[in-house]
């Protein structure tokens, strides 16, 4: 039998890293196995004309001194090494809207977020504070989220059933305000009488007290959090791709990996999809009402993303992100047709040590459904496993790519003339990467009217085998770094940890 560790890991997402990272500097034997060549499921890059664009991590936020990011990072020995650049403090987004000349901007700081905005709309400081007020309420509540030791599930239900669309219309009868406020909602996929507040509150509260770029891209947060990992002990071992999770007398004993070899643990942490970790998984421990739960559970649209090389110094570099949305979609983004996509899409410029002034890229994102695209389904294309989709899919993303070509050149006029060359994914890039089954951006739906149906414990019926990642609790790398958190809490208790934590 070969060695068996304290933890094995399945898959190095931010949620699988942090768990190895926090687990291995406490002691436990710890090995990640990751499918990929590359580690670090949404922070990955990659170079196409020499130059690096991110998969996910186009912007961070929680990263100012002392914020809980910073402190997460700063205890796994990993801020300091980190290349970031603060983006521009009076304009990290700016909200553009179909048929409005104006930009409208979030500041970071909330004093500077309210004074802003009241350039654009001087009558609504009321609905602006109450607004602010809100966020940093609802946030309290969440005790891990503030590195606070403590609390239970009794503090989030008062906050877990408000609704956003609800919220903001009980604030403001401004419909333009209304728009500007959730006018970035492509972080979490806005659905109108769905999503909750706090998903909102939560996201927009860690980019208004800090928000960043990481230069010359995000796998360095991965990359960086691998060596610490290494350095206390743990093994990451990459193209060891998990396909079946064995089961035996009650509880986990190995997993067996795509070459038939198997790895040997007392604990399993799976930080993919859940239903992707179920379907891996025989066991009468889990019962099929559990199984057809989470099987049944909404995930969140996917991405078709553009990533623009730019002509040498052709396009000047600015230090924030663009958010579009055509007037009057603002709350139903994701609802569009053949004819009127797209209704939204955000704008992204990678931070580049090589060219301050200028930008050498761009990336668009734009929502598609994965039924879009479920005629290739039966593809599968990464760089361990090339393969071709064929002329028919080459030319769906040609006629994608120039229609919303065409969508932001309204916005940014002569963007064609700075484009040298531009690649594109689809949720299938998504899908074949990352190891979800529908190429979905942000995983499980959160809905305001059913919250604790879509909170899913790190816990399983199985006793040594625990969920992390961004399913269980938020998305994005605050969101997963925070899942990571609430794992690790299984072993080592709320109390200690989170300590240690504030303290680094």
């Amino acid at each position: 039998m070969e060695d068996k560790f304290d933890i094995v890991i399945i898959g190095s997402g931010m949620g699988g890293l942090v768990c190895a990272d926090i687990l291995g500097r406490e002691g436990y034997t710890v090995c990640v196995l990751e499918k990929n060549k590359q580690i670090g499921g949404c922070l990955q890059t990659y170079v196409r004309d020499k130059v690096i664009f991110d998969s996910g991590v186009h912007y961070l936020g929680g990263l100012g001194k002392g914020q809980n990011l910073y402190q997460v990072f700063k205890y796994m020995g990993i801020i300091e090494k980190l290349k970031l650049q603060k983006m521009d403090e009076d304009c990290f987004d700016k909200i553009l809207i179909e048929n409005d000349d104006k930009e409208y901007a979030y500041a970071q700081g909330y004093e500077n977020f309210i004074q802003r905005l009241l350039k654009d709309f001087p009558n609504e400081e009321k609905a602006l504070r109450m607004y602010c007020d809100q966020i940093k309420k609802i946030c309290s509540k969440f005790p891990l989220y503030n590195l606070r030791a403590g609390g239970n599930m009794d503090e989030k239900n008062v906050v877990l059933g408000i609704d956003t669309k609800t919220f903001i219309e009980s604030i403001t009868s401004d419909k333009k305000l209304q728009a500007v406020l959730v006018g970035n909602n492509m972080l979490y996929v806005l659905q109108a009488g769905k999503t909750p507040f706090y998903v909102h509150a939560m996201i927009l509260n860690s980019y208004i007290e800090s928000a960043w770029k990481c230069i010359d891209g995000g796998s360095d947060i991965g990359k960086y959090i691998a060596m610490d990992i290494r350095e206390h002990g743990g093994i990451i071992r990459r193209n060891s791709e998990v396909k079946r999770i064995v089961v035996d007398e009650g509880e986990v004993k190995s997993v067996e990996l795509a070459d038939g070899s198997h790895v040997y643990g007392k604990h399993f942490i799976s930080n993919m999809h859940p239903v992707r970790t179920l379907d891996m998984t025989e066991s009468s421990l889990i019962k099929n009402a559990y199984k057809n739960r989470i099987k049944n559970l909404e995930n969140t649209i996917g991405g078709f993303i553009i990533n623009i090389v730019f002509k040498k110094d052709s396009f000047k570099y600015v230090k924030n992100n663009y958010y579009y949305h055509r007037e009057g979609h603002v709350w139903n983004m994701a609802d569009h047709t053949e004819e009127n996509w797209p209704l939204c899409y955000c704008v992204f410029f990678s931070a580049s040590s090589k060219s301050p002034e200028y930008a050498d890229s761009m990336t668009l994102l734009a929502y598609m459904r994965y039924d879009e695209v479920k005629q290739w389904e039966q593809t599968f294309n990464t760089v361990s496993a090339a393969d071709d989709r064929g002329p028919g899919y080459e030319a769906f993303k040609k006629r994608k790519a120039e229609k919303l070509l065409d969508c932001v050149e309204e916005k940014f006029p002569g963007l064609r003339d700075c484009v040298k060359t531009y690649y594109t994914a689809t949720p299938l890039s998504y899908r074949d990467y990352v190891g979800n089954d529908d190429g979905s951006m942000y995983g499980i739906v959160k809905d305001y009217q059913n919250p604790l149906k879509t909170f899913i414990s790190p816990r399983t019926k199985i006793p040594n085998l625990y969920l992390t990642g961004q399913n269980l609790n938020l998305h994005g790398i605050l969101g997963a770094t925070m899942s990571g958190l609430v794992t690790c809490t299984a072993f080592l208790g709320n109390d200690e940890i989170i300590e240690k934590i504030r303290n680094a």
